[in-house]
């Protein structure tokens, strides 16, 4: 017989599959897309995964072998790998470190190797050869070792054989530390006997018998007490419920009570009700779906505005799919704030919904695995509503891909790696699956509104507003003028305070929208303009007034509140800018009677809490909300009569091609949280440039425009999408030495590629924690293909990374089409 191999990938930043020789016994079992271990190095095993088996011995002279296999059936599918490598190859990266980001983190083993003495080992030694001996005689009385212990206790460098081969005699077993970390949810439940159970009589001589003995007193008390519980035997309860007697083991031993164990989920059950024929489509929706489901074209384009209905047209596409008997995967860019799609989706699904994103524990998210795999059978999990994570679970039958609000960023990873952008990997699923894809935006991204102006996507629009609501009426404040005129209290304008007051006395409520979280962005010394910075990050310090300390947003370094500037020891220090909780205070002296919650990031880090603001909101316990980002995606509350925009100037004033993009998107998004059921409502945007061209364009409520403007701008300075751009980032903790190591890249890229190559530069952030940035940019043309200069870029970076100037500590990144 052959001897086989097979191929793995291994979850590390390392290139290419490693090939392992598979033993005798395990060659029947082997399966492509399971788990096994492997020593990777001299000491250290990994839970690598099987991309190949073969019979091609590789040209070198040891081949090692598999220590175990861990699944009894893949987890991983062919979709999935070829997934994978399509991510390393585009976004220049390892397929090691696609798995790393793919797989939950319970299907991870720790890769710090621990072994024992099996169980089942009696102790024998006289047939053990000396080093196998001293092995045993080094663990007897210890729980456990590492690897790397027992090689230094014993002076043994190449220790892996020999561990291998008593694992194998069943002398030695793995510890905790590479066992799998995911197991099912055990319960044990108690019955009584069914022969009791069914007759009255059986049972009360049962008891004449108990009560005889005087020995089994007890048993005939826990009996009684379980008996009260069950509804006198008739349900079965939780062994936890009784107490854990010896009463309680004679009885289960005398088959009086029977145990069993059962298997519960972690993510609970949802039973449905409604039928999705029960949801009526006006015309403009109605369209809008017939035309998705005609279309020839792969992808489509769903371009409605805020409030048309999006939703009931993903549930009706949604269906469909399900009744062909395929799954549908659901992508949202935030699905921690997305609750309220959840509910509407099970409502109509129930157990059909699987839900996926990085707030679950680490055993949910494993375990809706799983279910992708195993129940699909049995229709449960047809539908996974997640971000951008979701996109790597186990598909077998993908028939449907939606990616909500395309536009959003917070599709793009951006650290660590892969940095993928789940909206363009997404389209690439669905076209591994021959899936539909659809993508849904009121403000599509300029790229993709690109692509169905040009044909490539099928194009849908929804201009109305559903049920005949109005868009809401828009009213920009100029704050020179206002403050001219004396109109500005602290940082609102009388009219935003005006129209707040007019809301509240109407059981009206509020959004404001602010996107920077923090008190103040900055103090700074009012005698020598002194501002406090972060020791690691070229960045000024934000002060939090609810931990009193000025923080770093990049690395979290944090210092006290200086009571003094440390260089002209002034004590006259002024806080400048404006974040969410100096609105939130200032907010509550303007309205006193009024309840104020603020979402962002520092008021969401507990689990759960973003839920409970959401929930109070839309029961209206909260009167005004003020927010960051998170405001903008995806919520639906039925109340809201004002929505204010604090400082539009700072989503303008930001240097990024992009910047009047994503200033247009953000002032629509909020904008459209207002007035959505209902009475009008009314959007109010607080800016010193009134008269800018991206703030006209979402008063008029005017996407063509913009983009009109946009695409012109991008075809001249050859911007996406007429390019594709690289962004390759350099850090080093010794300035003058990253400065020299971007400059030798970038003069070998122009000799290869000429004026693609823009840079070395600095970036806005020169240095964040403790690193030192210099870029560099390619701009590839659209219609070129970049496959070969992705590789000769990689390979140009690693001969860099390795040169003994730089220490070994340079670090090179990729970024393609950076975000």
């Amino acid at each position: 017989m052959d001897d086989t191999f097979v191929d793995v990938i291994i979850p590390l930043h390392i290139p290419n599959t490693y090939t392992y020789r598979v033993p005798r016994e395990y060659i029947h079992d082997i399966q492509i897309g399971q788990r096994v271990i492997v020593q990777f190095g001299q000491r250290r095993l990994y839970s690598a995964l099987v991309r190949k088996i073969h019979n091609q011995k590789p040209n070198v002279k040891i081949v090692k072998y598999i220590n175990a296999i861990i699944d009894i059936h893949p987890i991983v599918n062919e979709n999935q790998f070829l997934l994978w490598e399509w991510i390393a190859r585009y976004y220049m990266c390892y397929v090691g470190d696609v798995m790393a980001a793919a797989l939950p983190n319970a299907f991870r083993l720790a890769s710090q190797s621990s072994v024992c003495i099996h169980p089942g080992y009696t102790g024998e030694i006289n047939n053990l050869s000396k080093h196998e001996t001293e092995i045993v005689l080094l663990l007897s009385g210890k729980s456990k070792m590492t690897i790397n212990d027992i090689s230094r206790a014993l002076d043994i460098q190449k220790i892996m054989p020999l561990i291998n081969t008593m694992i194998e005699k069943e002398i030695l077993i793995m510890d905790e530390d590479l066992r799998q970390r995911f197991s099912e949810k055990k319960s044990t439940w108690i019955s009584l006997a069914t022969k009791y159970r069914e007759s009255e009589s059986d049972l009360k001589e049962l008891f004449d018998k108990l009560e005889v003995n005087r020995n089994s007193q007890k048993q005939a008390n826990v009996l009684i007490h379980f008996l009260q519980l069950s509804n006198n035997g008739k349900d079965a309860i939780e062994k936890r419920r009784l107490e854990q007697t010896s009463s309680l083991k004679t009885l289960i031993k005398n088959g009086i009570l029977t145990e069993e164990t059962k298997f519960e989920s972690r993510l609970g059950i949802y039973n449905s009700e409604a039928d999705t024929d029960s949801i009526i489509l006006n015309q403009e929706q109605q369209n809008a779906y017939e035309s998705l489901c005609s279309t020839k074209s792969d992808i489509s384009l769903l371009h409605g505005v805020t409030s048309s209905g999006k939703t009931e047209v993903y549930i009706k596409m949604i269906a469909h799919c399900l009744k062909e008997g395929n799954q549908a995967l659901l992508l949202l860019p935030e699905i921690a704030l997305t609750s309220q799609i959840i509910n509407r989706l099970r409502k109509y699904f129930g157990n059909k919904v699987g839900v996926y994103h990085s707030r679950f524990t680490p055993n949910q998210r494993a375990e809706v695995w799983q279910r992708t795999i195993t129940h699909v059978k049995e229709n449960e999990y047809q539908l996974i509503v997640g971000a951008r994570s979701a996109l790597f679970l186990p598909f077998k039958k993908l028939g449907l891909v939606i990616i909500d609000e395309e536009h959003d960023n917070s599709y793009k990873q951006t650290d660590p790696i892969p940095r993928y952008n789940g909206r363009d990997t997404a389209l690439y699923l669905a076209r591994l699956h021959g899936a539909k894809a659809i993508l849904g935006s009121a403000t599509p991204s300029i790229e993709c509104y690109h692509n169905s102006l040009n044909g490539k996507y099928h194009l849908v629009e929804m201009k109305k507003r559903y049920g005949g609501i109005q868009m809401p009426e828009i009213l920009c404040v100029d704050m020179k003028e206002a403050s001219r005129k004396n109109e500005v209290n602290g940082h609102f304008s009388k009219l935003l305070t005006d129209h707040i007051l007019e809301a509240l006395k109407e059981h009206k409520q509020v959004i404001l929208f602010q996107n920077r979280r923090g008190f103040s962005v900055r103090i700074e010394c009012h005698d020598c303009h002194w501002i406090p910075e972060c020791d690691n990050c070229d960045v000024s310090l934000v002060y939090h007034k609810e931990t009193n300390n000025l923080r770093c947003h990049y690395c979290g370094y944090s210092i006290p509140v200086p009571t003094e500037c440390p260089q002209c020891h002034s004590t006259r220090l002024r806080m400048r800018g404006l974040g969410t909780e100096r609105i939130e205070d200032d907010i509550q002296i303007l309205f006193p009677e009024a309840k104020v919650m603020r979402m962002d990031l520092d008021s969401t880090s507990q689990a759960n809490s973003y839920i409970n603001i959401i929930n109070e909101f839309e029961e209206r316990k909260i009167d005004i909300l003020i927010g960051t980002q998170m405001v903008t995606k995806g919520l639906d509350f039925d109340n809201v009569g004002i929505v204010g925009i604090l400082s539009a100037d700072n989503l303008i004033n930001y240097p990024d091609y992009r910047s009047y993009e994503r200033a247009f998107q953000l002032m629509t998004q909020v904008s459209g949280r207002a007035g959505r059921h209902g009475k009008r409502g009314k959007v109010i945007i607080q800016t010193y440039n009134p008269y800018h061209q991206a703030i006209r364009n979402v008063i008029e409520n005017d996407y063509s425009s913009m983009y009109s403007s946009q695409i012109t701008e991008r075809r001249v300075f050859n911007y996406p999408p007429y390019s594709k751009i690289i962004e390759i980032t350099l850090k080093h903790k010794v300035e003058e030495l990253v400065t020299m190591a971007a400059q030798l890249l970038a003069k070998q890229l122009h000799q290869i590629y000429g004026t693609r190559v823009v840079g070395p530069e600095t970036p806005n952030i020169s240095r964040i924690r403790g690193m030192y940035l210099k870029k560099i940019m390619l701009k590839f043309s659209r219609t070129e293909n970049i496959g070969d200069a992705k590789t000769t870029i990689q390979k140009m970076s690693t001969i860099l990374t390795e040169d003994k100037q730089f220490k070994s500590a340079l670090s090179i990144q990729f970024d393609v089409d950076p975000q």
